[in-house]
């Protein structure tokens, strides 16, 4: 089995109870909703991928004011044509933003579609990552190692 290790960072970026995310394809021909954010290019710094992603995917410049905390993911992923299946483990960095600059757009030719802002009470019901329920856990809880709590159903 191949291994494939992907660490990235993401930001929550909450305003007047609103949420930015970004909708993201998902297999079958729909969409799912993720949090601004994406892969470190190698010799990246984490600060510098949060801000250069959520800029790429959402317009905005952000100055990050806290490290919410990391999360760990790992799953096994079928292999594809005649390749062998992948051990992913998936390093993720949350950090939590503020909006210092920019307009809302859309990104063109990336890993999204389009970016929008969402009530916090209307997250639940949106098509999305898991990723985004963590995210949230993590920026209301605070926690001090930096580790959500884990919740049936996630």
């Amino acid at each position: 089995m191949r291994e494939k290790l992907r660490v990235a960072a993401y930001a929550v970026c909450v305003r007047d109870g609103r949420l930015l995310l970004a909708r993201s394809p998902a297999p079958g021909g729909t969409f799912e909703w993720v949090l601004p954010g994406g892969g470190m290019d190698h010799g990246e710094d984490p600060h510098d991928t949060v801000v250069r992603e959520l800029e790429e995917e959402t317009g905005y410049h952000i100055e990050v004011t806290g490290l919410l905390g990391i999360d760990s993911v790992r799953h096994v992923l079928p292999g594809e044509r005649l390749r062998a299946p992948v051990d992913h483990h998936g390093v993720r960095i949350v950090y939590e933003g503020r909006i210092a600059g920019g307009e809302l757009r859309d990104e063109v030719g990336g890993s999204t579609d389009t970016a929008a802002w969402f009530d916090l009470a209307d997250v639940p019901a949106l098509t999305r990552v898991p990723l985004i329920d963590t995210a949230l856990r993590l920026w209301r809880e605070r926690p001090a190692d930096g580790r959500a709590s884990v919740t049936s159903g996630t």
